[in-house]
């Protein structure tokens, strides 16, 4: 099952149909919260070892790296990752914007010279994403959704793109399992709205087996 952007047309969510799917939605929390308690378990060597390197390459920072992101009906919340950039990147951003490698309300850029040497690897095979774990666990996200953005972002936002906030945010999604940077915003967001139409057990777990693929065999993450 591939998605490419000439495949994708404007899609309107029938929010009151999503919310209405309470055995989907009550699923869909026990496995995350399952997978997550579960992962968050057997990652704990793997946390260890990552902490131990982004402290080795930059002592002054701390370990994680937490930012407020809006979620489910724009909703904010605090989202963790590893942090893999400088201790001051988020004062640098500002002199980097018109550096922005895609169009539209994301910022993107290719050798951000923010990001670690450490970071560079941890973002390559998305273990930086890891801690959004205790997300899921704490139930503001789930393990696959939407990405979560930024509220500058969201203030660029029109009316068709505020449609991928109508569901809870996830770890990863469709965009970021197939064709991830490749693509600009205005495809992502179809990729989302892609995903919320047809969400489902077993879409979730095509979504969860194709990001497993992606973090074994990167495919263009920076």
């Amino acid at each position: 099952m591939e998605y490419k952007e000439r495949e994708i047309r404007p899609i309107t969510i029938d929010v009151t149909h999503q919310h209405r799917r309470y055995g989907y939605r009550l699923v869909k929390r026990v496995f995350d919260f399952i997978a997550s308690a579960c992962g968050l378990i057997i990652l704990s060597p793997l946390f260890l070892v990552v902490a131990i390197a982004i402290k080795v390459e930059d002592p002054r920072g701390s370990v994680f790296y937490s930012q407020t992101r809006l979620g489910q009906g724009e909703i904010p919340f605090k989202m963790y990752k590893f942090r893999s950039m400088v201790s001051n990147a988020d004062e640098l951003l500002n002199k980097l914007l018109k550096e922005n490698d895609v169009d539209g309300a994301m910022f993107k850029m290719h050798d951000d010279p923010r990001v670690t040497k450490t970071g560079r690897f941890i973002r390559k095979y998305s273990i930086d994403e890891l801690p959004q774990l205790l997300n899921v666990l704490l139930g503001q996200m789930s393990l696959v959704g939407p990405r979560p953005p930024l509220p500058r972002e969201v203030a660029e936002y029109t009316d068709y793109d505020k449609q991928r906030l109508t569901v809870k945010p996830g770890c990863t999604g469709l965009w970021q399992a197939t064709v991830r940077n490749s693509v600009g915003f205005d495809e992502m967001v179809k990729l989302d709205l892609v995903y919320i139409s047809r969400r489902s057990v077993t879409f979730d777990l095509y979504v969860l087996l194709k990001t497993v693929g992606v973090m074994i065999h990167p495919n263009g993450a920076y």
